[in-house]
């Protein structure tokens, strides 16, 4: 099941890897003007995940009352239509509806932990997920090397109606894969209360309820600064092959991330995952500000390589302090609310980076050390509060 999961998520991340990657490169060509292509990058991003976020507590709910894997699989049924649309945006405004409709596969790497959570030896979670989200972002390293030269030879929307193809065989893969041994509880009140019962599981834990504003500060600076690199590079790049050059980059970063990730992951299983979370965030505010100092494109990507496997690594060891929060009968329903820090930091960071990218790129990641430092401040709070039986 673990190797299942890692393959679709791979992929799913491919995708979305390379539409974050080239969309800043390909935004003249929607006759977006050189100068505001900072601003759209920022805007688009913002309004793509404020536009998911809404039906984000009902995909947990219908999760319990259908079960795990027809909302997993809606994902990828997901991807594919929001790829498609990409691939043929005449203008900028139905690329972002395209963008806008991809947020709605939120949700589906939460309910793919919870289910890890659940079957993976307790000694093991955290290399489990680990090794899940460390595949992931795998995908964040082969997509752009990969969608680069492709890019550049033969044009962004080729790109995206190849991984649009992809989207629908992972369907395929996982409808047909493994067998969902979940069983779904009786249907019990509507769905819109039975999504309002997932927030309240929050509410009531006062762990859950300061750690997921404090996660979402924790890692707000990695969307921020994640979605700007290309234009770094961009500044840096002067060749004919731009593209393939973000490629590169990205590339490298998420080869930081396929090896830091399950490390990280071991380790914490041996030596506490709270711990090594405080310790690593540290670490990381310290260092995001070395690509700031950087003006050439090599020590450029070997400082990115650094910070984006390590913000990588303690993002997915942070999943496990949301499972230890939550018990066995609500884990599925708090889970599927995991990556709801980074949603917001991916509305939140971007709208910031609007205006500062728009003075200059650089200085999106001294904010990101800024916000890093603030949420581990935040999160150390929060993992002090009491658990409460939910």
């Amino acid at each position: 099941m673990t190797i299942l999961f890692a393959i679709a998520g791979f992929f799913e991340v491919t995708a979305y890897g390379q539409v974050n990657a080239f969309t800043p490169l390909y935004l003249p060509r929607l006759g977006i003007e050189l100068a505001a292509v900072a601003f759209w990058v920022g805007a688009i991003a913002s309004f793509s995940n404020i536009a998911g976020l809404p039906f984000l507590p009902f995909w947990g709910a219908l999760a319990d009352r259908y079960g795990r894997k027809p909302l997993i699989i809606r994902s990828f049924v997901v991807g594919f239509v929001a790829l498609s649309l990409t691939a043929i945006a005449p203008n900028v405004w139905i690329f972002a509806v395209a963008r806008a409709i991809q947020s709605l596969g939120l949700g589906n790497t939460g309910l793919i932990l919870a289910t890890l959570a659940e079957h993976a030896p307790p000694g093991r979670i955290a290399f489990a997920f680990g090794i899940v989200n460390g595949a992931n972002p795998m995908g964040a390293f082969i997509g752009p090397l990969v969608g680069g030269p492709i890019v550049d030879q033969f044009g962004f929307p080729v790109l995206m109606a190849a991984d649009a193809a992809i989207m629908l065989a992972m369907v395929a893969m996982l409808a047909l894969g493994y067998r969902d041994r979940f069983v779904p509880r009786p249907a019990s009140g509507s769905l819109l209360r039975m999504a309002g019962d997932g927030i309240l599981l929050i509410i009531r834990s006062p762990r859950l309820r300061a750690l997921f504003p404090a996660l979402f500060l924790l890692f707000a600076g990695w969307m921020l600064a994640f979605i700007y690199v290309p234009l770094v590079v961009a500044r840096l790049y002067t060749g004919p092959d731009p593209a393939t050059a973000v490629g590169i980059v990205f590339g490298a970063g998420g080869l930081g991330v396929f090896i830091l990730s399950p490390v990280i992951g071991a380790i914490a299983d041996r030596s506490g995952k709270a711990r090594t979370l405080f310790a690593g965030c540290a670490l990381l505010a310290a260092i995001w500000s070395v690509p700031f100092f950087t003006r050439e494109l090599f020590p450029f990507t070997i400082a990115w390589t650094v910070v984006n496997g390590l913000a990588a690594a303690l993002f997915s060891v942070s999943f496990t302090l949301l499972s230890a929060s939550a018990t066995d009968a609500t884990r599925g329903r708090v889970m599927t609310f995991a990556y709801l820090p980074a949603n917001f930091g991916f509305v939140v960071g971007p709208a910031i980076g609007s205006v500062i990218a728009s003075v200059d790129v650089f200085l999106v990641f001294p904010a990101a050390a800024v916000l890093t430092l603030a949420g581990l401040g935040a999160v150390m709070f929060a993992w002090r509060q009491r658990t409460a039986e939910i």
